[in-house]
């Protein structure tokens, strides 16, 4: 015998913007079904139509004031793709530096100020470490979120030396970027840099980066006590969370960081156990269960042509993504899978949930620092930063990297000097994107199967944990 089942609907969830619903069915204390809702519609990729192609790299960035840089960098890829440009050595490297920064800032508010201070919670009173959590996490206040602001802060100076301002910054171009640094520019990264790993070596992982870097199984993980990091995993260990939210088990990334010698980190993708190399060309985009009208495509070949009537079966703005018709999971974790990082193949052979994205993300944050540093050293002042960009033209070009939150694909058609097509896939349409025409439901809806929901909770904490696990970022989602 079973319970009756009863609805709830939870949300929001994330502590920037709140454009996230989810309906969950429970029986018996446990989620049956959930169904993610992106209940905004914006419309980014129908403003572009009509546009000159180079209005792309002035207006996708203001899809999201976390990730604009990101947005920039995919627009800028994409436009390359369509003229044949190639960005002078400097000016990829310089771009690098600007679009690493940024993921590593979004990976230590995430951490910091969003993940965390769930455990500051009443719910958890009691728990030999929740004082703790009080004392570093709670929002607005906690010691560890003072720091975390602090330390972010001056890593922005990083992005004020090479692209002008933040967020919404128009230095990366097809061709590199806008503005050479100088020597003392140059010193100045650097000793921004040192600054962010005192912060991390004194408050995140309590060690030198290197060692968190050089953590290679699930038992060296969950040994680490020091830092921020150290009480993350004692409470991830006592709360079993690596049994909390399992993904799919297949794993995208369109590879991190193109520069002249190869991405940073390699495209691809994972699933059985294999990694596999990655073909854009078999992506769709299901609208069976989106407020959409038309088919579903390859972003390419795709439209976004809201349904006013909002009709059933659909139940979100969002697409459904799909790799030969499967869902991937996408994200730091992602990326370190594709990228081999043997810690990531040991959670990934685990599926261990939300520890596995947490951990995925403080992975790459000392990943991050580490890349970061060379690239400074590496930069030359005296060199070319921006190559000549050949003259735009009619065809179609597309943008792939890697934000914060994971596979970010920019498409554009032109066509008469005006851009007639323009799709993006951002990390959250993969993510929480609705069941497909097979009825499969989207990563979190799966994910959140078989959570645990105690009596008279309406926000859920196991639900709070899962999908913040994957950083929700609904404005992105549906542009």
């Amino acid at each position: 015998m079973t319970g009756p089942t009863r609805t709830l609907t939870v949300g929001p969830f994330n502590r920037v913007e709140g454009d996230l619903e989810i309906r969950l069915d429970i029986e018996d204390g446990y989620v049956r079904a959930a169904y993610a809702n992106s209940p905004l519609f914006r419309g980014f990729e129908r403003m572009l139509i009509g546009k000159d192609p180079r209005d792309a790299m002035t207006i996708t960035p203001r899809i999201c004031g976390i990730c604009s840089i990101s947005q920039s960098a995919a627009a800028a890829g994409a436009l390359a793709a369509l003229t044949g440009a190639t960005p002078a050595p400097q000016g990829a490297l310089a771009a690098a530096i600007l679009h690493g920064v940024e993921n590593l800032a979004d990976h230590l508010t995430h951490f910091n100020l969003f993940f965390m201070p769930d455990f500051a919670r009443h719910g958890y009173a009691g728990r030999a470490w929740h004082a703790t959590a009080v004392e570093r996490f709670t929002a607005a206040q906690g010691s560890a979120v003072r720091a975390a602001i602090d330390a972010r802060a001056k890593l922005f100076h990083i992005v004020g030396l090479l692209g002008g301002k933040w967020p919404h910054t128009l230095a990366i171009q097809p061709g590199g970027v806008t503005r050479a640094p100088s020597e003392r520019d140059k010193m100045r990264i650097i000793l921004s840099l040192r600054s962010c790993r005192r912060y991390l070596e004194g408050t995140l992982f309590g060690r030198p980066v290197e060692e968190f870097l050089g953590l290679s199984t699930h038992d060296d993980l969950m040994g680490w006590t020091r830092g921020d990091a150290g009480l993350f995993l004692m409470i991830a260990g006592e709360l079993g969370l690596e049994h909390f939210g399992p993904g799919p088990g297949r794993y995208l990334s369109f590879g991190a960081y193109p520069l002249p010698e190869g991405r940073a980190m390699r495209a691809g993708t994972w699933t059985d156990g294999q990694r596999q190399p990655l073909d854009t060309s078999r992506i769709t985009e299901d609208l069976t269960h989106a407020w959409m009208m038309g088919k579903s495509a390859h972003p390419a070949e795709g439209m976004t042509e809201p349904d006013d009537s909002m009709a059933t079966p659909a139940y979100s703005w969002c697409k459904a993504p799909r790799l030969d018709g499967q869902t991937m999971e996408t994200g730091a974790f992602a990326r370190a899978v594709v990228d081999g990082h043997p810690l990531a193949l040991d959670l990934a052979a685990r599926n261990a949930g939300v520890l596995s994205r947490i951990a995925g993300r403080l992975l790459e944050i000392a990943h991050t620092q580490v890349l970061l540093e060379t690239w400074a050293q590496s930069l030359k002042p005296g060199d070319p930063f921006m190559a000549e960009t050949p003259n735009m033209r009619d065809g179609s070009g597309e943008g792939l990297v890697e934000a914060a939150r994971g596979a970010l694909g920019h498409w554009i058609e032109v066509e008469n000097g005006c851009i007639t097509g323009y799709q993006i896939v951002a990390p959250t349409t993969w993510n929480f994107s609705p069941r497909d025409e097979a009825g499969t439901p989207g990563p979190v809806e799966a994910a959140l199967v078989g959570a645990r929901v105690d009596g008279g909770e309406e926000t859920p904490l196991t639900v709070q944990h899962i999908v913040r696990s994957f950083d929700p970022c609904m404005v992105c989602t549906v542009h």
